[in-house]
C-alpha cells in the first residue's frame, strides 16, 4: 500500500484514544488482581474480541506466517515489557510512567535505522528532541535518582522499543490481523502457567476492568500496525508523544493528580514535536503488508 503520514496519523489516534482508557482500566484490574492474572486474561479474551477481524482477513488459515520465530521474539520482549508497565501504574502517577515510556522513540530511532534500513533526517531528530525535552520536564527525576517505578517504567521503555522495532519488520510480510493473532496466542503461552499460579477469581466490578483491558490491548496494537503500515518506525513513534498529556489529563481528572506548569510547557514541547515530523516528515518507499 501506499505511504500516507496522513493515514498514519488517524491510525494513531485510534492508538492514543485506547491507550488513555487502558491506563485508567489497568491500573484499576490491577488493584483488584494480580498482574500476571491481568494480562493472562487479556490475552486470552482478547483473542474472542479479535475473531471478527480474523474471519473477515480469511480466518484462521490466513494467519499463517513463515516468520513465527519473528513472533515469538517480538512478544517474548513485549510481555516482559508489558509487565512491568502495569507493575509501574501502580507505583507512581500514570504521567510518570507514559513520560519515562517516551524514552522508547529515540531507542526505537536507532534501531529503525541500524535494522530496519529506515533513514533519518533532521525533522525525525527535532521532532523526538523536542518530545524527550518535555518528557523530561514533566517527570523531573529527583537527585537521588530514579524512584523504583521510574526504573521499571524506563526498563519497559527499552522493551517496548525492541518490540516496536520488530512489528515494523512483520508489517513488511504479515497482516495487522496477523500480528495481533500472534501477540495473544503467544502472550497467552507465556502467561499461563504464572496466572495460575497466583489466579483469584474477580469481582463483577474487576471483570469490567479486565473487558476494557481486553479490548484497549486487543485494538491498540491493532491500530499501530495498521499506522505502521503507512509510515515509518521513526515517523510513527514520536505521533504517540500525544499520549503524555493526554493520559497526564486523565491522571488529574481521574485521580486527582497534579499537572503543574512543567506538565503544561512538557505537553507543549512535545506537540511541537509532532507537528514538525507530521508536516516534515517525506513520503518514502513503505513495502506492501499482508
Amino acid at each position: 500500500m501506499l505511504p500516507s503520514t496522513p493515514k498514519a496519523a488517524l491510525w494513531m489516534s485510534g492508538w492514543l484514544s485506547l491507550m488513555v482508557v487502558i491506563a485508567v482500566a489497568g491500573r484499576e484490574a490491577s488493584r483488584e488482581l494480580p498482574v500476571f492474572q491481568v494480562m493472562e486474561m487479556r490475552s486470552i479474551i482478547g483473542l474472542f474480541m479479535l475473531y471478527p477481524l480474523i474471519h473477515a482477513g480469511g480466518g484462521l488459515a490466513a494467519m499463517k506466517t513463515t516468520r513465527i520465530a519473528h513472533h515469538v521474539a517480538r512478544n517474548v520482549v513485549h510481555y516482559t515489557a508489558q509487565f512491568g508497565w502495569f507493575v509501574a501504574l501502580t507505583l507512581i502517577p500514570l504521567a510518570q510512567v507514559v513520560a519515562l515510556e517516551f524514552t522508547m522513540p529515540i531507542w526505537t530511532a536507532f534501531l529503525a535505522v541500524a535494522f530496519l534500513g529506515e533513514r533519518m533526517n533532521v525533522w525525525k531528530v527535532l521532532a523526538i528532541a523536542l518530545g524527550l525535552l518535555g518528557v523530561g520536564l514533566i517527570v523531573r527525576p529527583s537527585a537521588a535518582g530514579l524512584s523504583a517505578g521510574q526504573a521499571i517504567a524506563l526498563a519497559a521503555a527499552v522493551g517496548f522499543a525492541v518490540s516496536v522495532t520488530l512489528t515494523k519488520s512483520l508489517t513488511r510480510s504479515d497482516s495487522a490481523v496477523a500480528i495481533i493473532f500472534w501477540m495473544l496466542v503467544v502472550q497467552s503461552l507465556l502467561g499461563a502457567v504464572p496466572a495460575v499460579m497466583v489466579w483469584r477469581w474477580p469481582s463483577v466490578g474487576g471483570w469490567g476492568w479486565v473487558l476494557v483491558v481486553a479490548f484497549c490491548g486487543t485494538f491498540s496494537h491493532y491500530c499501530m500496525a495498521r499506522a505502521m503500515q503507512f509510515a515509518d518506525a521513526t515517523t510513527v513513534v514520536p505521533m504517540d508523544f500525544l499520549r503524555v498529556p493526554l493520559i497526564a489529563l486523565a491522571g488529574w481528572l481521574v485521580y486527582a493528580e497534579r499537572m503543574d506548569l512543567f506538565t503544561v510547557i512538557g505537553a507543549t514541547l512535545i506537540l511541537a514535536g509532532n507537528l514538525v515530523n507530521v508536516r516534515r516528515a517525506p513520503v518514502g518507499a513503505v513495502r506492501q503488508a499482508g
